[in-house]
């Protein structure tokens, strides 16, 4: 099997050890390349370069920014069709959250994590999973996780700038950037929410797409607006009308608790919404529309702003390795 290591040397939790380990590991079984990343973007070219050339399979080591740039390359025409062949995806942690690896149940250890890849390879063992879609006036973005529009996307970019001057995404720097947002601006622009064949959703300040299950981790706690979204259904929604304390205290006790069943817009009682929180499960399609451009992050990464946002679900898009 021919595959690319593509690695992040910056990635928060991998050392040039580990990353020697795993190269020894795999160049035993695979007709290996290996890749660094140099700079933001460069997943997405490597992708790329796989799918030219043809590649069974492209690795992932590092966290869920290179894993969506990686897949984003991979995919540039698409998913996997007749006569149009995609190679499969490994991942192996080595973020700060690692959200994607640990929805697909793959170890939290990068050496474990490993040893999946290597089974899976021996075994041809494989997954297929659905893809959430973004398409904006500015960009079209898959993702493998979550995306999300105002306050989400707020703290995402804040967490951005820290990095870039040498900070490290611990949970304690994500809990103070979380509050600092939430108190430096509330008066976030208003966006609306429609689908096919319902009166839209008017007035939300901030919206959460999950294309899997958790949405993220607070350390080692997984945060869940939508604790039913899966690879194997469509996009689930998570949204509020204001940030109010106590709507906040409301959203905040759910995804913590990954509360899920017998409240209004829950994912048991797909295309309702409550006055306070609106939770859409299984959706196909949607849109936001804002009058003034809204944050927006793929994948745990700042896209900039936008003002009209097209969300839509791929069933079985991408082949993973791994059970």
């Amino acid at each position: 099997m021919r595959a690319l290591l593509v690695v992040n040397p910056r990635a928060t939790t991998t050392s040039t050890r580990t990353a020697d380990v795993i190269v020894q590991a795999l160049s035993h079984e695979l007709d290996l390349e290996i890749t660094f990343t140099t700079h933001r973007g460069h997943g997405v070219d490597l992708g790329r370069w796989a799918l030219d050339n043809q590649l069974d399979a492209v690795i992932a080591l590092g966290g869920d920014g290179v894993v969506n740039e990686v897949l984003n390359g991979m995919l540039r025409d698409g998913p996997a069709r007749p006569g149009h062949r995609v190679p499969a995806l490994g991942v192996i942690p080595g973020g700060s959250a690692n959200v994607f690896s640990r929805a697909l149940a793959i170890p939290t250890d990068p050496v474990e994590a490993t040893g999946v890849i290597l089974r899976s390879t021996r075994d041809g063992v494989f997954r297929r999973i659905g893809l959430g879609h973004v398409q904006t006036p500015e960009f079209a973005r898959w993702f493998a996780v979550n995306a999300g529009l105002g306050i989400d996307a707020r703290i995402i970019a804040s967490m951005e700038q820290q990095r870039g001057r040498g900070g490290r995404a611990t949970p304690t720097r994500y809990f103070i950037t979380t509050v600092r947002e939430f108190f430096k601006d509330r008066r976030s622009p208003r966006m609306t929410i429609t689908r096919p064949g319902l009166a839209p959703t008017s007035g939300v300040v901030v919206g959460i797409v999950q294309n899997a299950a958790p949405w993220t981790y607070f350390g080692a706690i997984p945060v869940d607006p939508c604790p039913s979204a899966s690879f194997e259904t469509g996009l689930d929604l998570f949204a509020l009308p204001n940030l109010g304390p106590l709507t906040t205290v409301r959203a905040a006790t759910r995804m913590l608790t990954r509360a899920d069943a017998g409240s209004p817009g829950s994912s048991r009682s797909p295309g309702s919404s409550g006055s306070s929180i609106v939770r859409w499960h299984d959706q196909s399609a949607f849109d936001f529309t804002a009058q003034e451009p809204v944050p927006i992050q793929v994948d745990g990464e700042g896209m900039g702003t936008t003002s009209h946002a097209s969300f839509t679900s791929h069933p079985g898009a991408l082949l993973v390795m791994g059970r």
